[in-house]
């Protein structure tokens, strides 16, 4: 674009502030101004009328005039923050589970009622049109959707913050349930566009990957290093509005799309060799296809990688543009920006940094190497180990020979100066950025923690075991680099979007101020006494319910009795998290009832949703056995309406929506001492399911906080693991004490849930058998019987059990994104609030 001719830009200028002042008919927000935009974006945007257009044009045409009232507002926001010199938040993460946009950005805007009641002066509902709007799948699971949660709480905050990710074209895949089994398929989330985005051509840029590195000396004699040879992919950024809570502040999301840097080579087409001519663009673009590619193979791993170093590429080049407009030199780079590395996946971003200085901005490596410190700050969310990142030393010369040369020199300096400290050589080896063996193997965990001035766990006790067990080491050398942010998640999405009913309960007893202020549910504690407020929200929760029975119908074919109790386990699919455990338990109450027709057990719905990844063959079996044992317990006349099992296919956030408000029991029961936090438990409390569960995670501050009678605890604490290995875990000692888990497993074993296939589950009994049962299933199953027990005790006396519910909802203030990001924001970015106007 060319630009404006003398005298021509203060006019621009004046045009646009006049438009910014004046409400028009693209940012005014009476019901009258709102219908006719959503009229004119039917017409102008769709080129559709009244006759023509398909739902999906009246969603676009409803989605363009809700971004049309945040873009003055998003404009506003960033020359707020460059006229206030502000220093920025850039929060990196592969995973942004934003789920869908419509309803969030209504209700954050202030529009959700004027935009219903614009939509029904045309004749169509606002309800309606929500279908339309396929999930942004770009995450897997908890880690996504905290990431979505914080970039809520950012904005909400007013706090100067841009998100940084990968436009993944499918994201994490759809999930179908064909005989059981899960099959994949692509999320085609695009398929139709994506009216949030803007896309930004003209700030694309260039990623190098492969090629080699060479010496040269400068004019001044100073040795540099160039990367040469390599090949290029371009990034391409799509930007997404991030709307605060009624506050005007709207922050930026910035993803990025691989594309080749030429995309189609003329001269191969004009030979015949069609297939020649796209290959560079098909294989560039791969980068941003699909969110973890399987990397059981090579090809896999080395995709992998080059995902993770493309996007933190992009970002770090957009985060020292954005600088370097403001500044001649880097001397005040940690004062104005902070950059939090969200889990270990964008640990990379390190090496790139010092790249970008040392070898781009010509800074001596000391220099650059105190910047870097100084700006990132670094999230761990896991203690299991395939989670920590560990690239082979060849693969990662290969695909990004510099960013090597720069961690092995980095190791080389860190390690001289611990063995100057004293540290003994083993503590050393432990602490080292290379693991040496048969395949020496870069360690990311290791890299985020030395280049970092903070290492924060997600919840009190994976704080602790990060301090004592995975970085023991580095604890030791840099205590005061540790810290706890326990995880929360946003009140709008997961309360006053997901469960508008039992929100308007709460608002007309409280008034308004609690979306923002969590604590002040704490007011609700009284009424949990009172009980015309106990029988209004049993009516709430009931309604809810009857909905999820609705889903459960039309998935599952499966009718199901609203005042059974709802016992819910719905997350990722792997073995820690223990669906396996819930499992067993529901084999038993079924033989239990097989072998005494007059054990009549409390009635429950047991609902599953959970994704298992592609390559993971033992999570996969789990979601066959679930199915499996639904298909004979939903079809034994012996136990219907006594048992009930679902599997509702495709977990994702707008079914999530739906599952946690129906939900009267709340499963979270991983082996004590493997969940880093989680935040489905803190979601289920908030919308007052009670939870039964081991004091894992989160979970030990959440009954904490909502008090032990109200929580059904049980298994083996983190120290009770430790000594039963210590001493020595037979499994099959619990196999042969215990009848009826003997009974359990020969029942899964035998094929009385796969009789065309009797072998089918011994894999299954197998691990747990004869492969150690690694995650203490059977060593915990006598307990979560007798738990499960207090919880039908509990669930008979109605009146309590409420109380209970409601003291889970007005409790859980501690576990808002809120309070986390203020304590981010505070203690580790040294940012405050910047509010808009």
């Amino acid at each position: 674009m060319s630009s404006p001719r003398k005298g021509e830009g203060n006019a621009l200028e004046r045009a646009l502030e006049r438009a910014r002042e004046l409400p028009n008919s693209r940012t005014a927000t009476d019901v009258d101004s709102v219908r006719r935009a959503v009229a004119d974006h039917l017409q102008f945007s769709q080129g559709k009328d009244e006759h023509t257009a398909t739902a999906m044009d009246r969603y676009f045409a409803v989605a363009y005039a809700v971004r049309d009232r945040m873009m003055r507002r998003w404009v506003q926001t960033q020359q707020h923050y460059y006229r206030s010199d502000a220093k920025r938040v850039y929060y990196l993460s592969m995973e942004f589970l934003l789920g869908k946009a419509l309803e969030s950005n209504l209700i954050n805007l202030g529009l959700l009622d004027t935009m219903r009641d614009a939509l029904s002066g045309l004749g169509l509902e606002l309800a309606d049109l929500y279908p339309e709007e396929p999930d942004a799948g770009l995450g897997n699971g908890g880690l996504g959707r905290l990431a979505a949660c914080f970039l809520d709480s950012m904005a909400t905050l007013a706090l100067p913050a841009y998100g940084y990710g990968i436009r993944y074209e499918f994201g994490i895949f759809d999930q179908e349930i064909r005989d059981g089994w899960q099959v994949e398929r692509p999320e085609e989330w695009l398929r139709f566009g994506n009216p949030w985005e803007i896309p930004r051509p003209e700030h694309q840029l260039p990623v190098k990957f492969f090629g080699r590195t060479e010496r040269w000396v400068d004019g001044r004699g100073r040795e540099r290093v160039r990367w040469v040879e390599a090949r290029q992919v371009l990034g391409m950024p799509y930007d997404t509005p991030i709307a605060g809570f009624r506050n005007d502040t709207v922050n930026t999301l910035r993803l990025w799309r691989a594309r080749a840097s030429q995309e189609f080579d003329l001269g191969d087409f004009n030979r015949g060799d069609y297939l020649a001519a796209v290959e560079e663009k098909n294989v560039s673009e791969n980068i941003s296809k699909v969110l973890y590619p399987n990397d059981l193979t090579v090809m896999g791993k080395e995709l992998r990688l080059q995902q993770q170093y493309f996007f933190v590429a992009c970002s770090i080049h957009d985060i020292v543009e954005r600088y370097l407009k403001e500044r001649p030199d880097f001397e005040a780079f940690p004062d104005k920006v902070a950059i939090q590395l969200n889990d270990t996946h964008p640990a990379i971003a390190i090496a790139e940094l010092m790249r970008v200085l040392v070898d781009d901005h010509e800074l001596a490596w000391e220099k650059a190497w105190a910047i870097c410190q100084a700006t990132f700050g670094y999230t761990n969310h896991t203690l299991l180990p395939e989670a920590l990142e560990r690239w082979p030393v060849e693969l990662f010369g290969r695909v990004l020979p510099r960013h090597l040369e720069i961690i092995l020199e980095v190791n080389r300096r860190f390690l001289e100066e611990v063995r100057g400290q004293g540290v003994d050589p083993a503590a050393v080896a432990r602490m080292s950025l290379v693991e040496e063996g048969p395949v020496r193997q870069v360690r990311m965990a290791h890299l985020a923690v030395v280049g970092s001035h903070s290492v924060n766990g997600v919840a009190a006790l994976h704080t602790e075991l990060l301090k004592a067990e995975l970085f023991r080491d580095f604890h030791r050398l840099w205590p005061g680099r540790f810290n706890n942010k326990t995880n929360g998640v946003t009140p709008r999405r997961w309360l006053l979007q997901a469960n508008p009913e039992l929100a308007r309960v709460i608002t007309e007893c409280l008034g308004p101020g609690w979306e923002t202020d969590v604590d002040e549910l704490k007011r609700l504690e009284p009424l949990a006494a009172d009980e015309a407020f106990r029988r209004q929200f049993r009516a709430v929760k009931r309604a809810n319910k009857e909905r999820l029975a609705e889903i459960v119908r039309a998935e599952c074919g499966l009718t199901v009795d609203p005042d059974t109790l709802f016992d819910v386990q719905v997350k990722r699919l792997h073995e820690y998290k223990r669906q396996l455990l819930n499992v067993l338990q529901i084999v038993a109450q079924y033989l239990r009832i097989k072998a005494d027709p007059g054990y009549s057990p409390v009635a429950r719905t047991y609902v599953f949703a959970g994704k298992a990844a592609p390559g993971y063959v033992m999570a996969k079996a789990v979601i066959k056995l679930v199915n499996a044992v639904a298909e004979v317990v939903n079809h034994d006349v012996d136990v219907r309406g006594r048992i009930t099992v679902a599997f509702l296919r495709n977990y994702r956030v707008s079914l999530a929506e739906r599952i946690f408000p129906a939900a009267d029991l709340s499963e979270q029961i991983s082996t004590a001492g493997k969940e880093a936090s989680g935040t489905g438990n803190m979601k289920f409390a908030m919308n007052g399911a009670l939870t039964i569960g081991t004091l894992d995670g989160a979970n030990v501050e959440i009954r904490e906080e909502v008090g032990a009678d109200n929580f059904f605890l049980f298994g083996l604490t983190v120290d009770e693991v430790k000594a039963l290995r210590a001493r020595g875990y037979d499994p099959w000692e619990r196999y042969r004490s215990d009848r009826e888990l003997k009974a359990v497993l020969d029942a899964i074993g035998s094929g009385t849930f796969s009789p065309a296939e009797p072998r089918l589950f011994q894999p299954i009994v197998d691990s747990l058998l004869n492969g150690g049962d690694p995650w203490l299933v059977l060593a915990d199953f006598r307990a979560y019987l007798e738990a499960q027990e207090r919880v039908s005790k509990a669930w008979l006396d109605v009146e309590s059990w409420t109380r209970k519910a409601i003291l889970n909802v007005a409790r859980t203030g501690k576990f808002s994104s809120d309070r986390t990001i203020r304590q981010y924001a505070e203690e580790i970015w040294r940012v405050g609030p910047l509010p808009v106007g």
